[in-house]
């Protein structure tokens, strides 16, 4: 079998083996594809069986030009860059990998609001600069410090992810509350479910872990802002595009929402003029949940597995059936 695999690097920038896919068959490896030339993609997928994807697209118009393509294989749980219409039209399996970075997503949504909360790298930093050094007091403290014990958590989309990140806080001494389509008895155990309106409304944090789906775009706008706290705190590692940023970004500049910790924007590698750059209390990372390597191992080896699978006859995680 050939194997074509179009964006790797960010799964595996040199930390990682292609070696259980180097096992199944003959084996090509793209750091990067364009996201916008599509005879790239075309070019480099060739006569290939199957090919793996990140984020470079795979529209209709490059599987139909793939006449040996059986399989695609999506390096991460969001599908949205392929075309699973025309994949299915044509017998091509899509599969995903559905579980990968739950421990990580949620642990680092945590540790977004603990910058939040306590400005480490900031204090860190003025230490560093001399500033403890020279100060006439034995502690300084240029942001104020919150104690997260005692304040409501809310969390939109209480899955896998949501769970997790709803165990810590809870760890934290934090009542958690959460909103979801479909309540589970696992959720139960962590977390009150409320209306959405009821979150807005209670919630000291919003801890964003929904689905991209056109009921959740632009979730976050003036008008569900306006139902929330005032100083209420907003985090979201899961799509960019369930905030609409200007709104976002005008309300952290009025003092409505007291700060935000993201690791996603609408478009993604940010653009220069995005509204949340200026915007007070906005940190903002590169996308980086998902990437600590025990996650990037755990997503090497389902995806993996999913090929193994999908050869046997037996495939799983499969999104287009």
């Amino acid at each position: 079998m050939k194997i074509v695999i179009l964006d790797g690097y960010t799964e595996n920038p040199g930390d990682l083996s292609w070696e259980g896919f180097e096992n199944i068959g003959e084996l090509d490896v793209y750091d990067r594809t364009s996201l916008s030339d599509i005879k790239e993609a075309i070019s480099r997928i060739g006569d290939a069986e199957a090919v793996l994807t990140n984020k470079t697209p795979l529209p209709k118009a490059v599987i139909d030009a793939s006449p040996n393509l059986k399989y695609i294989g999506v390096l991460a749980t969001g599908y949205n860059v392929v075309d699973v219409d025309a994949a299915k039209e044509k017998g091509i399996v899509v599969s995903n990998i559905p579980s990968y970075g739950t421990a990580a997503v949620g642990q680092f949504a945590i540790a977004l609001l603990l910058e939040i909360c306590h400005n480490i790298g900031h204090h860190n930093q003025a230490v560093k600069e001399g500033r403890w050094e020279s100060n006439p007091d034995w502690c300084f403290w240029d942001y104020p410090l919150i104690e997260l014990a005692g304040k409501t958590m809310g969390i939109i989309g209480f899955g896998r992810i949501g769970q997790a990140t709803g165990k810590i806080a809870k760890a934290l001494g934090m009542r958690v509350i959460a909103n979801d389509e479909f309540p589970s008895e696992g959720g139960k155990e962590i977390a009150e479910y409320v209306s959405r309106e009821e979150l807005f409304a209670q919630a000291d944090v919003i801890s964003l872990h929904c689905p991209l789906f056109p009921s959740t775009q632009g979730l976050v706008d003036k008008e569900n802002i306006a139902k929330m706290k005032d100083g209420v705190i907003i985090l979201n590692n899961s799509r960019g595009q369930l905030i609409v940023e200007q709104d976002l970004a005008d309300a952290l500049n009025a003092g409505k929402v007291y700060a935000a910790g993201l690791d996603v924007v609408s478009t993604e590698p940010i653009k220069g003029d995005n509204p949340l750059l200026e915007a007070k209390n906005c940190i903002i990372t590169p996308h980086i949940s998902w990437a600590p390597k025990e996650s990037r191992q755990r997503l090497m080896d389902i995806a993996v597995e999913n090929l193994e699978r999908f050869i046997k006859g037996e495939p799983v995680n499969v999104v287009n059936k």
